[in-house]
């Protein structure tokens, strides 16, 4: 996911994004504790969307 595709959504579609997110990583970081996670990166990806999307809630509310 792109910054420009998130600049674009509005504040109620990045907060619907960044639950779905955070609920993503918790299901990952799950599924890699029981060792049944094919692509650990995906953690990492997970967590730079998120932070992706946080930055771009914290640019509008300023």
């Amino acid at each position: 996911m792109k910054a420009t595709e998130l600049r674009a959504m509005s504040e109620a579609d990045l907060s619907a994004k960044l639950v779905d997110l955070k609920k993503e990583l918790f299901n990952l970081r799950f599924q890699h504790a029981i060792n049944q996670l094919d692509n650990p990166h995906k953690i990492a990806d997970v967590k730079k969307d998120i932070a992706r999307v946080m930055t771009v809630l914290s640019e509008k509310n300023a």
